[in-house]
C-alpha cells in the first residue's frame, strides 16, 4: 500500500479586515502547523467574488491577508504563501470537478441555502459551485490534511467524495499510467490518484464570539465596528473595544459550570483562555468571584501584549507593498509548478491531448 505525501493546504478570503476570531480560530493554527508539516497558505481571491463581485480595493485586501500571515509567524520561504488567481489551475480543475461533483450532493451544501438567503434565484452561479472550487484549491496540490472550523466540514466531506469519485470513475486509466496508489475506502480497494482529505482538528478550537451579542459569531461583516477586534487595531482600539464589550452585572463564576447562560461572560473567558493559552477553568481559577471591573483590565492587558506585535509588523509590511507582493509572485510561481505536474497527470487521466 502506498502513501500521499502530507501536505497541509488552507486558505482566507480576502473580504474585511481580519479580526481576533480570525487569528485564534486558524491563523494561529496555521503557523503551529508550519513546524511539521509543508504547508501551502493561500489568499483566495476567486472566492471572493462570491460574496461581493466588485471590490474597492482588492490588492490592498489581498496584501493584508498576506500581511496578517507573515506577521503572525508563517515563513514564505520555508512554505508557500500565494494568491490564488496567480495558479489558473485551480480554475481549471475546478472546471473538471463541475463535472465530477453531482448537482444532489450541491444542493446539500448548507453554507449556500445561509449565504443565498430567501432569494436563491438571485444568488450567482460561483456561490453554488463555490465547493467546487474549493475542493480543487486542496486537490490541485493532492493536499492530505486541511484545517477547517465546524463551517468549513461539510465542504471538506464534499471534497472527499469528489476525489472519491473522480478515482472510482477514471481508477482503470489511472492504474496504468503508474500514478497514484493503492487506497481502502471502507472494505473497497480503490486504486487513487486524488488522497482523501483529512480534516485537522487540533484541540476545540475558539469560537470567538461578537463582543456586543456573545450569540452571535464576531464577524467582519458585522456593521458596527466594537463587536470585534480587528488586528490592525492598535492598543487605545482594543483597549477601548474591550472595556465597552457587553457584560452582565454578576461576578465570574469559579467553575466553567457556572458560564452557561451568560453568553457574553462566556465569551469574554473564552478569549483570555485562548490568549493566555489555558482552559477556561484555569482562568475563572484565578478570576472567579470577581467582578468585570477586574477581570476587563487583565483582559486589556494580555490582549495587547498578544496582539500588539503582531499589529506592528502587519502595519511596517502594509508600508511595503512592494515586498507584499514579492512574496506572493514567488509563492504563485512556486504553487504554479507544483498545480501543473497535477494538471499535466489528470490532462493525461482524463484523456486530453497536449
Amino acid at each position: 500500500m502506498g502513501e500521499f505525501k502530507p501536505l497541509v493546504f488552507s486558505g482566507v478570503q480576502p473580504t474585511g479586515n481580519l479580526h481576533l476570531g480570525n487569528y485564534l480560530g486558524a491563523i494561529r493554527k496555521f503557523v503551529a502547523l508550519q513546524e511539521n508539516n509543508d504547508c501551502m497558505y493561500c489568499v483566495v481571491d476567486l472566492h471572493a467574488l462570491t460574496a461581493q463581485l466588485v471590490h474597492d480595493d482588492m490588492p490592498t485586501q489581498i496584501r493584508s491577508i498576506t500581511a496578517a500571515f507573515l506577521a503572525a509567524g508563517i515563513d514564505p520561504k520555508q512554505h508557500i504563501v500565494f494568491n490564488q488567481s496567480q495558479v489558473p489551475q485551480h480554475a481549471e480543475l475546478a472546471w473538471i470537478f463541475n463535472c465530477v461533483a453531482r448537482l444532489g450532493w450541491m444542493n446539500r451544501m448548507t453554507q449556500f441555502k445561509d449565504k443565498a438567503g430567501k432569494d436563491r434565484e438571485q444568488a450567482s452561479l460561483g456561490l453554488y459551485a463555490y465547493p467546487s472550487l474549493m475542493a480543487a484549491d486542496i486537490l490541485v496540490y493532492r493536499a492530505t490534511h486541511v484545517p477547517v472550523g465546524e463551517d468549513q466540514k461539510q465542504h471538506l466531506e464534499l471534497t472527499r467524495d469528489i476525489a472519491m469519485k473522480f478515482n472510482i470513475d477514471f481508477m482503470e486509466k489511472i492504474r496504468p499510467t503508474g500514478l497514484g496508489v493503492d487506497i481502502t475506502v471502507g472494505e473497497e480497494p480503490v486504486h487513487a490518484y486524488f488522497p482523501m482529505v483529512e480534516p485537522l482538528i487540533d484541540g476545540p478550537a475558539p469560537r470567538v464570539m461578537s463582543l456586543k451579542d456573545g450569540t452571535k459569531k464576531m464577524s467582519k461583516s458585522d456593521p458596527s465596528d466594537l463587536s470585534r477586534i480587528n488586528l490592525m487595531d492598535d492598543a487605545d482600539a482594543i483597549s477601548r473595544k474591550i472595556r465597552k464589550a457587553k457584560t452582565d452585572p454578576d461576578a465570574l463564576p469559579s467553575e466553567v459550570d457556572g458560564l452557561k447562560g451568560r453568553p457574553e461572560a462566556d465569551n469574554l473567558v473564552g478569549i483570555f483562555a485562548a490568549l493566555a493559552d489555558k482552559t477556561k477553568a484555569e482562568v475563572l481559577s484565578e478570576f472567579g468571584g470577581q467582578q468585570f471591573s477586574v477581570f476587563k483590565p487583565a483582559l486589556v492587558d494580555l490582549s495587547i501584549e498578544v496582539l500588539a506585535p503582531i499589529n506592528a509588523e502587519m502595519r511596517r509590511l502594509m508600508a511595503d507593498p512592494s515586498y507584499i507582493d514579492s512574496v506572493l509572485r514567488d509563492g504563485g510561481a512556486r504553487a504554479r509548478e507544483r498545480a501543473e505536474k497535477t494538471m499535466n497527470e489528470v490532462r493525461d487521466i482524463i484523456g486530453f491531448v497536449r
